[in-house]
Order: structure tokens, then C-alpha cells, then sequence
């Protein structure tokens, strides 16, 4: 089989050759260290110093180049594509501060010694802005009669030139828009504390984003990818952020209309979404999405529970915690990995990867086993020995909800 048969094949809930693998974010680390090369790809502060620097067709060159090259060598059958600022849009540097601190419209960043990234260290001070219903309804009603602008065209220099290399045998996606919960504010707590506050908004403002949403994929089926993923996380490591009525009430009907839409475009909704999704698994299920990636099984989401309740609706997407790919041993990523096998690959609907993604931090040695592991057993039928795989290298901290059993 090709890696996208492969994809396909397990999306619909059937046995390929082999248990695809793939990510939906790799960091810089990962390249430098399997490439042994320096890249861009995710390239925390070095990117966007080149960036500010005026280095555009540097960063699109090693972007198109690295790519390809990092899936041939891990032999990934997916490879989420990312669209690329367009040219003349390029970020301008901010305010300098001091040597690891950086001020623009009233943030404040700082550079993370964890992730090598800008992050936002303070916010305004003054409060955000309320919308209000008929500002909201009228940015409804444009999108109503004019859709949502095209991204330029050299946005897609990535994607075209990667569907171009590996477009017939893998299986591309690129993130897509998608809706979380309905709030607005400067940071997640002012963000979540506002869904409370001015519930009369959710409707409209979970409406806008869905609408943006639907007008914009046509522009990813023209690109010939496989699928789109949405990214909002709905869930903190115990629970979901927000009153999962809001998720009933506001937001299902248009969690359906996305991925309804991305069907009829003839592509695959993929889910990305960190957190306990306990509550929030019911609406993906419901909204037809054919898989779901970030099973975070720090936040409970086991891959046994998962496959045993969902399994025959939604492929699963994840196995090898990122606990463990950055502080574990070879030994921890082997026991999550033949944990995932054991449990989630069983007549297909699975795909392997790490829980969320293979981040800094990531030690080569564990990723080696991470491909050894589903190199040595990912094969069908599947051949586990006995006493392997039983238990995953992290154990999850939260059990399964009651109401789950």
C-alpha cells in the first residue's frame, strides 16, 4: 500500500498493511537531530527572527525542502502542510526591550527556556471590548453575501510545492479554521470567565466562527489535500473549559455543518483537541469528524477506554505520550507504544503519534524506539507477545467519568 491507502484504509475503520504513522506538528529539534541539518520548520524564535529579518524565501526554501525529506526518513504516512505568510505580509520586529524580552500592542513577550518561543508574558491591562450582537450580526451577514477572501497565493507555496513531490502517495493535510467556545478576551482566563458572563453572545459569536469556517475550506479543496484538521482544545487536564451545554446547545449544529462541508468538498475532517474530552467526544462523534488526534492520556483520555467506546466511529489518532518522548526513557516509550498498538490498532481506525506532538525537548533515543516499536509490531495482523503493551509507560491520572463505564 501507499501511505495515503494506508491513511484511507484505516479512516475506514479496516486493516491496511500496516498502522500509518504521522504528526500534526513536529518542532525544529526533530529535524535538526533526524536531518542533521539546521531548519526553520518550527523554529520557535529563530524563525521569527528571520522573519523580522527579511528572510522569507530562506524560510519557504528549508519549509518545502525539510518537509519531505523528515517524512521519507520517518516514513510517516501523514503530513499536515502548512500554509506560509504571504509575501509582502511579513511580520515586523517588534519593540526590544532587553535581551529576552519584547514589547507590540500592549503585550509583553518573553523568550520560553521550554519551548525557545516568544510567549506572552503580560497583557493590557484594560479589559477587552464586548462585542455586541448587532456588530456580530453584521459581520455574519457580510460573510452571508461575500464569503471570506482567498488566501494569497503565495500562501500555498508549501503546500503546492509538497502535493507536488509527495501529493500522489501521501496523505497531506493543512489546519483549517474551526470553532471552540464562544468568549473573546485578552488571555484564557478573561477569555472563559466571559463565556459566563455574556452568554446572550455565544450563539452569535459560535455562528460567526463556524460560518468563517465553512466559506474558507473551499479554498483547501483546490489545493488537491486529503483533508483539513481543525485545532480547539475544549479540555483542561480534569475536565472540559467550559459548561458542556454551551457545547449542546451552541456549538454542535455547527461542529456538523464544518465537517459536512468538508465532506461534500470531497476531503477528511481530522480533530485536533488537547485536554479531557470526555464530554466533547459524544459531539465529535455526532458531527460525523473521522478522527480525533491529541489523546492526551495525562488528561485521561486512555487509549482502551477510547477504543472500546469510540472505536467503531472515529479513528483514533495518538499513543506515545509526550511526557515520556521528552523526560521518559526508551523503556516508558516502549510500553506506551505497544500500549497504543495493543488496544487501538485492532481492525483499523487508528493512526500512530504522539499524544500531541513530537515537541522540544524530544530526545532522539526515544523516538528511535518510538519507530522501532511500530516498525517491529505495527505490522498486520498485529502480533503483540503476550504481557507486552498492557499497561502505557504514563499511567492516567484521571478515570474514566461514570457515566462512560
Amino acid at each position: 500500500m501507499t501511505p495515503k491507502q494506508r491513511v484511507l484504509t484505516a479512516l475506514a475503520h479496516q486493516e491496511p498493511d500496516r498502522v500509518p504513522w504521522g504528526e500534526h506538528f513536529i518542532d525544529y529539534n526533530v529535524y535538526e537531530d533526524v536531518l542533521g541539518r539546521e531548519t526553520f520548520v518550527h523554529a520557535k524564535f529563530k524563525e521569527t527572527e528571520a522573519w523580522w529579518d527579511g528572510r522569507r524565501e530562506e524560510i519557504v526554501a528549508s519549509y518545502k525542502r525539510d518537509l519531505v525529506d523528515l517524512t521519507l526518513a520517518l516514513e510517516h504516512d501523514v503530513l499536515a502542510v502548512p500554509l506560509v505568510t504571504a509575501k509582502g505580509q511579513e511580520p515586523q520586529r517588534m519593540k526590544q526591550v532587553d535581551e529576552n524580552t519584547w514589547e507590540e500592542n500592549g503585550y509583553t513577550y518573553r523568550i520560553s527556556a521550554t519551548t525557545h518561543d516568544l510567549c506572552i508574558y503580560k497583557r493590557p491591562s484594560e479589559p477587552y471590548p464586548v462585542p455586541t450582537l448587532e456588530s456580530l450580526q453584521e459581520q455574519i451577514d457580510q460573510v452571508d453575501a461575500e464569503g471570506v477572501p482567498a488566501p494569497d497565493e503565495s500562501a500555498w507555496e508549501v503546500v503546492r510545492h509538497v502535493r507536488g513531490v509527495l501529493g500522489e502517495t501521501h496523505f497531506l493535510v493543512s489546519f483549517a479554521g474551526d470553532i471552540g467556545f464562544p468568549g473573546f478576551g485578552y488571555g484564557d482566563g478573561e477569555f472563559y470567565l466571559n463565556t459566563a458572563l455574556h452568554p446572550e453572545l455565544h450563539a452569535k459569536l459560535t455562528e460567526l466562527a463556524a460560518k468563517r469556517a465553512i466559506a474558507g475550506m473551499k479554498y483547501y479543496a483546490e489545493q488537491g489535500l486529503d483533508g483539513v484538521m481543525g485545532a480547539a482544545d475544549y479540555g483542561s487536564s480534569s475536565s472540559l473549559l467550559a459548561n458542556p451545554r454551551i457545547m449542546e446547545q451552541h456549538m454542535a449544529y455547527w461542529m456538523k455543518a464544518i465537517a459536512d462541508e468538508v465532506h461534500r468538498l470531497g476531503m477528511k475532517y481530522l480533530k485536533h483537541s488537547c485536554g479531557c474530552n470526555w464530554e466533547a467526544l459524544p459531539y465529535f462523534v455526532a458531527a460525523g469528524y473521522d478522527a480525533y488526534e491529541g489523546i492526551q492520556i495525562s488528561a485521561g483520555m486512555d487509549m482502551k477506554d477510547l477504543k472500546r467506546l469510540y472505536g467503531d466511529q472515529l479513528a483514533l489518532w495518538g499513543g506515545v505520550t509526550n511526557e515520556n518522548l521528552i523526560l521518559g526513557t526508551p523503556e516508558r516509550v516502549q510500553a506506551d507504544a505497544l500500549y497504543a498498538l495493543r488496544y487501538g490498532a485492532p481492525g483499523g481506525g487508528f493512526i500512530y503519534g504522539a499524544t500531541h506532538s513530537l515537541a522540544v525537548g524530544t530526545k532522539p533515543e526515544n523516538l528511535a524506539m518510538m519507530k522501532q516499536m511500530l516498525d517491529e509490531y505495527g505490522v498486520y495482523p498485529l502480533r503483540i507477545p503476550e504481557g507486552m503493551g498492557m499497561a502505557p509507560g504514563f499511567p492516567a491520572p484521571v478515570t474514566l467519568p461514570e457515566r462512560f463505564r
